[in-house]
């Protein structure tokens, strides 16, 4: 059997506000059947609405002690990268061993995961980031990322319109027309796309921007107004259509084609991320000065660095009578639909990893050489290392 020999870890999340769960009992019964031992600490599914009781339906072993978890696993599945165990007064780092692979969002361009990814690398634990699947046909399946993007793209306009101080539709009144809000999103890949759409059906007037043409085509057909950055195509594009890393030059010319939109918007959904890089900054302190009072900014990019000069990872917090929304983990404030697919995305990631009961490393595999982080002691993504060279932390 494919998984015959292999245990496989499930640890609870203890992210502040995250309810997912790296795999459900639908799941674990795949794994199972396949030959495969699974350790779940007790009440990882809680957050989900899955008790323990269905995960032992499954095939599962459950264990009160999550260090029981990590000791026993080969393969550990989490949704968020490793955190501080407060009830156990220790970094979930330190739960991992040499050679233990670790399969989850680790976002390990992010300025503020780069101590954390240093750790794993001098631990010889084998990790592998979920944000960094490419763009082929053959990984759609394993897409975790473009699954989350589509729940925090829906889920930031609601987020948004809750805290704007003002109707989104057109509203007439006993008093005469109260005007719509105006809406920018900016980055209109999954995530932006799925915002476009939220906000015309909320009725808000939207605007939408991204350097790429097929993407700007795309919001187009929901109804969004363009934003021209004017942005040469072939320095857009990068590998599978995703957006490419602009030079600093060009990233200048792009913040000074957003600066009127961005100034006259009620809100402003960011989400432009170029794929293992640390997000570009594209809404700058002085942008947010000169917005209106009571406008609302939501970085759906907060965990890949932010795309707003000002935001703060897992803050929400006011700036010159700006909201400025920086949670990290809005996917995790629907558990019931993301817990679905991100536990699918999981599994068939995880068919690809392993065969004959053993975990194969084939970096000749581009899913497993792109999404790798650390291996043998080292840190070997490339995003990760660039933005750790920019920062001369190596």
């Amino acid at each position: 059997m494919k998984y015959q020999g292999l245990t496989i870890g499930v640890p609870k999340e203890i992210l502040a506000g995250e309810r997912r769960v790296s795999a459900t009992p639908e799941t674990v019964a795949q794994f199972v059947k396949g030959g495969a031992k699974v350790l779940v600490e007790a009440g990882a599914g809680l957050g989900s609405f899955f008790n323990d009781d269905a995960y032992r339906a499954a095939g599962a072993e459950i264990l009160a002690d999550v260090r029981e978890v990590y000791a026993g696993a080969d393969l550990i599945l989490k949704v968020k990268e490793p955190q501080f165990h407060e009830s156990l007064g220790t970094h979930e780092t330190q739960f991992l061993r040499s050679g233990q692979v670790l399969v989850t969002f680790l976002h390990p361009a992010s300025p503020g995961n780069h101590q954390m990814v240093k750790v794993l690398a001098e631990r010889g634990v084998v990790s592998l980031t979920l944000d960094s699947i490419p763009r082929i046909s053959r990984a759609q399946s394993m897409d975790a990322l473009t699954s989350m993007s589509t729940v925090a793209g829906y889920k930031s306009v609601i987020m948004a319109a809750n805290r704007v101080p003002k109707f989104l539709p057109l509203m007439g009144t006993a008093v005469g027309m109260i005007q719509p809000s105006q809406v920018l999103v900016i980055g209109t890949g999954v995530a932006g796309l799925q915002a476009v759409a939220t906000a015309k059906r909320l009725g808000a007037v939207v605007y939408a921007a991204d350097i790429r043409p097929d993407a700007r085509e795309q919001a187009k057909s929901l109804g969004a107004r363009i934003v021209d950055l004017n942005i040469p195509e072939e320095l857009a594009i990068g590998a599978g259509g995703y957006a490419k890393h602009l030079d600093p030059e060009w990233l200048e010319k792009e913040r000074e084609a957003l600066r009127e939109t961005v100034i006259a918007s009620d809100i402003v959904i960011t989400s432009a991320l170029v794929p293992g890089k640390e997000a570009p900054i594209l809404i700058t302190k002085e942008m947010v000065a000169a917005m209106k009072p009571g406008s609302v900014i939501v970085d759906i990019s907060i965990d890949q660095g932010g795309n707003c000069e000002l935001s703060e990872g897992g803050v929400v917090k006011e700036h010159f009578g700006v909201i400025v929304d920086g949670t990290k983990n809005i996917p995790g404030t629907m558990p019931t639909s993301s817990t679905a697919m991100f536990s699918k995305n999981v599994f068939n990631f995880v068919e690809n990893l392993v065969a004959d009961g053993k975990i194969s490393l084939n970096l000749d595999d581009e899913i497993i050489r792109e999404t790798m982080v650390t291996k043998d002691g080292k840190i070997v993504h490339a995003g990760t290392l660039e933005s750790m060279r920019l920062r001369g932390e190596i």
